[in-house]
């Protein structure tokens, strides 16, 4: 056996989403703080995002969590999400995962019964407190980055539903959050297929129809989700984020519940000291805490944390042999959907 290139992963899910956590053979990227490194990575060199996120060494479902040094002295670890559309710059459900491997595995060294972690991404420090009993991670505290409403009602033409009405807010990364209700589906398993094809078109009509960037990052810049959402007898919303090509968020997402939470704040639903609990397709649960606003370019915004579990379920070591004649990878549309 022979590899040009090696890397260790840490392969976590939260709350059903899967994080496979890079823990070895990338030293650094470009760049001097991790928007730049974002950047990089979109716009100038993302072999290492195809490598891991397509076949044989990858797949539709899932992320890559890199870790690299932080760009700035408070935090552990810089933190971005590799995923087969692009890299992101924030995901809670991943950093759950990060802070569960860093801490499990021994890197960042566990202290019961909470140990902080601060998180270096491109949407901007994330202090993480994690529970810790008998070197498990209970669960995870993140500190969100400031999330907005930039857009609240906004319509979307599109060919296959006619007009769409749509919250479009920031909570780490932008989201356009829909009521499900306008597609006549609900959120469950049996819906899932129906809702990420959806999701995908219409995140595709939105992108095509407005510019979309970060007031202060302007790295980080177009739609990533849409998140569709509905709410529950018992006060939860129901979320089911959906991702390219074609699938949906097993997780309920962190960062789109703390941009539900502005989008929420913004129609004052919801005040300071209130939670929130979001519920994923399958279930699962993230609760959402809205603690304080702040402002953001001028925009009004909200200091929120979510808190969720992850669980480690393997540890790995992926390969390049300098024979293998797939070394970016590939992609079907059995599973891939029109690619």
């Amino acid at each position: 056996m022979r590899w040009t290139r090696t890397l260790q992963t840490v392969d976590v899910h939260c709350a059903g989403e899967i994080g496979r956590v890079i823990t070895g053979g990338v030293i650094d990227l470009p760049g001097e703080t991790m928007a730049a490194k974002l950047q990089h990575i979109n716009s100038t060199d993302d072999r290492l995002r195809r490598f891991l996120t397509s076949e044989p060494r990858g797949g539709p479902a899932g992320s890559a969590v890199l870790l690299t040094p932080p760009t700035r002295p408070e935090a552990a670890a810089g933190f971005l999400v590799l995923q087969p559309d692009q890299a992101h710059a924030m995901s809670g459900s991943n950093a759950i995962c990060a802070v569960t491997a860093l801490l499990e595995t021994g890197m960042v060294e566990m202290r019961e019964p909470q140990t902080t972690i601060t998180l270096d991404t491109a949407a901007g420090l994330v202090r993480a407190v994690a529970r810790c009993r008998d070197g498990r991670c209970l669960d995870v505290t993140l500190a969100m980055p400031a999330a907005f409403a930039e857009d609240l009602d906004a319509v979307v033409e599109t060919d296959d539903w006619g007009k769409v009405r749509y919250d479009l807010c920031f909570g780490g990364v932008f989201y356009a959050l829909v009521d499900v209700d306008q597609f006549g589906l609900r959120i469950e398993p049996q819906a899932a297929r129906a809702l990420a094809e959806a999701g995908v078109r219409l995140n595709e009509s939105i992108n095509a129809q407005r510019r979309i960037r970060h007031p202060a990052t302007p790295e980080i810049e177009g739609l990533a989700y849409v998140m569709f959402r509905s709410a529950e007898p018992d006060g939860a919303f129901r979320t089911c984020t959906t991702l390219k090509p074609g699938r949906v968020d097993r997780s309920p997402c962190g960062t789109g519940s703390s941009a539900n939470v502005a989008a929420r704040h913004a129609r004052a639903s919801i005040t300071v000291g209130d939670t929130q609990v979001s519920r994923s397709i399958i279930g699962s649960e993230i609760v959402t805490t809205l603690h304080g606003t702040t402002e953001i370019a001028g925009r009004a915004a909200t200091l929120s944390s979510v808190t969720g579990s992850a669980w480690i379920y393997a540890l790995s070591q992926i390969g390049l042999d300098p024979s293998d004649p797939f070394p970016e990878g590939f992609r079907l549309s059995d599973t891939w959907g029109g690619v």
